[in-house]
């Protein structure tokens, strides 16, 4: 079996931070109508770019930003560079599964596309809870069940062509099953719909290995896209909408 950090090095070292679409939903948004982030101690495992937690540590948070790779790191750091201000930040290269963290450290765990590429996710959910304080909250994010990202993401793996090779996805009475098995007290879910739309997404990411570049955002903006945006920010409210979405979260308390 390959290295999976070789892959994610790979995968990294091929991107650009400013051709990197941000998360689906806003991890940040959510975040703070729970905790105010000044001063508190927050760690992202598997970081990626790292712009949620850069984001975090501007509002006052002092972050760790944790990847196993590399080049994600540095992509990070590149980030980090860009923001024209010093927020409390510190790159820790190390496994999530693993972290060099004392037990109950941190105020706030967070990650986004992190969980569903575990075939067990139990031992990094064990990790997360065991670095977290007593009252610290936990975010876990990841793509929903029943979304055309999942019948593609499942055709390419078939035919061996989905980037990170394997992947999964949750529903959100799935996620919340896998988190009742530890201590803690469910506190809030939410979720939303790419934009633009997955399938744009992927014809760009093709294009783009055709050496054909098409925007990020399509240029069809109008008054109706902008209705229709409104009405999926009113519908994303209610837990029945939550299994039509790409992306779902959950934050959790650590009783």
């Amino acid at each position: 079996m390959k290295d999976p950090r070789n892959l994610w090095d790979r995968f990294w070292s091929q991107k650009q931070i400013e051709a990197i679409y941000p998360p689906v939903t806003d991890i940040v948004q959510e975040l703070i109508q729970f905790v105010n982030p000044a001063g508190k101690l927050i760690l992202e495992p598997g970081a990626g770019t790292g712009r949620d937690g850069i984001r975090l540590a501007k509002l006052g948070a002092r972050v760790f930003l944790l990847d196993y790779s590399e080049k994600s790191l540095k992509l990070a750091q590149s980030y980090l560079k860009t923001t024209g201000q010093e927020p409390s930040v510190q790159l820790v290269m190390a496994d999530a599964l693993h972290t060099p963290f004392r037990d109950g450290t941190f105020d706030v765990v967070f990650h986004q596309g992190l969980l569903e590429h575990f075939r067990d996710p139990n031992p990094l959910l064990k990790e997360n809870y065991r670095i977290l304080k007593k009252g610290g909250l936990l975010l876990i994010d990841v793509p929903q069940t029943f979304h055309i990202y999942t019948l593609i993401k499942n055709i390419l793996m078939l035919f061996k062509l989905w980037f990170a090779g394997w992947e999964r996805q949750f529903t959100i009475d799935s996620l919340e099953r896998l988190l009742s098995k530890y201590d803690l007290e469910i506190i809030y879910y939410y979720g939303d719909w790419s934009r633009p739309g997955i399938v744009y997404k992927m014809i760009r990411e093709i294009f783009l290995h055709l050496n054909i570049r098409l925007p990020m955002y399509p240029r069809y903006w109008n008054w109706l896209t902008r209705m229709f945006y409104e009405l999926q920010n009113r519908l994303k409210k209610k837990r029945l909408f939550l299994y039509t979405v790409l992306s779902i979260g959950i934050i959790a308390r650590k009783r």
